[in-house]
């Protein structure tokens, strides 16, 4: 079976960011007849924000509410990442689901990492977008309808005033070169409130936007976090 496509029908859960990426892979794998059972998230050692995205889960679960699907949490510090994911995948499998569908478009080492930690957990690593041009997968996500909002950015690519901002026509005609309209390379991440998959969209409000300043071992790199509370 190739791990790069969704067509047959099967049980299956969404490795889960609440950003684009990850909610244009599960368009994809239910308008190919896939069944999404879960989505698995991961959230930081305090438990109150997503571990990449910096979400809090009450908003990551109203979205899983207007997308009608179950929401799994878990934390994790980035040491305990990996053995906490597959534990994750160990339960999805013990509870029937076969497939696990991820949002990575070309970076081969992430898909290397995902087909191996599924194969611990005896489940099969879907990539809905694997290979597509990064620019027209963005131009898709929104001609589809899909709305979401800029959540974090990097400081090495992107000044501060880019956090909080619509991912939009006009966002991305501002982008500076070099930076990746998907923000594959890790410039940016999105938070997705609405869309064709959603019943209803997720309402929020935006607060402050807080800096970040990574440790050492992982960099030293500034981040800025756009704050969001669900109403």
């Amino acid at each position: 079976m190739n791990s790069t496509t969704t067509a047959q029908a099967g049980s299956a859960l969404v490795s889960w960011s609440g950003g684009k990426d990850s909610c244009l892979a599960l368009w994809r794998a239910r308008q190919s007849g896939m069944q999404i059972h879960r989505l698995i998230t991961a959230l930081d050692e305090s438990g109150q924000r997503a571990r990449s995205h910096g979400v809090p889960p009450a908003l990551l679960q109203a979205q899983a509410d207007a997308l009608g699907v179950p929401l799994a949490f878990y934390s994790a510090s980035w040491q305990q990442y990996e053995e906490k994911f597959i534990a994750a995948l160990r339960a999805a499998h013990g509870d029937g689901v076969r497939h696990a569908v991820f949002g990575d478009i070309d970076l081969q080492a992430h898909r290397e990492w995902e087909e191996k930690v599924c194969a611990l957990a005896g489940l099969q690593a879907c990539l809905p977008l694997w290979l597509q041009p990064r620019r027209q997968l963005v131009d898709e996500f929104l001609a589809l309808g899909f709305k979401a909002v800029v959540v974090c950015i990097n400081g090495n690519y992107l000044p501060q005033e880019f956090c909080g901002r619509e991912f939009d026509a006009a966002f991305l005609a501002d982008l500076p070169a070099g930076v990746d309209a998907c923000g594959e390379n890790g410039e940016f991440h999105t938070f997705v409130y609405d869309g064709p998959a959603f019943a209803h969209a997720v309402p929020f409000r935006r607060t402050r936007i807080s800096p970040y300043q990574a440790p050492p071992e992982l960099g030293s790199t500034m981040f800025y976090f756009q704050e969001l509370t669900a109403i």
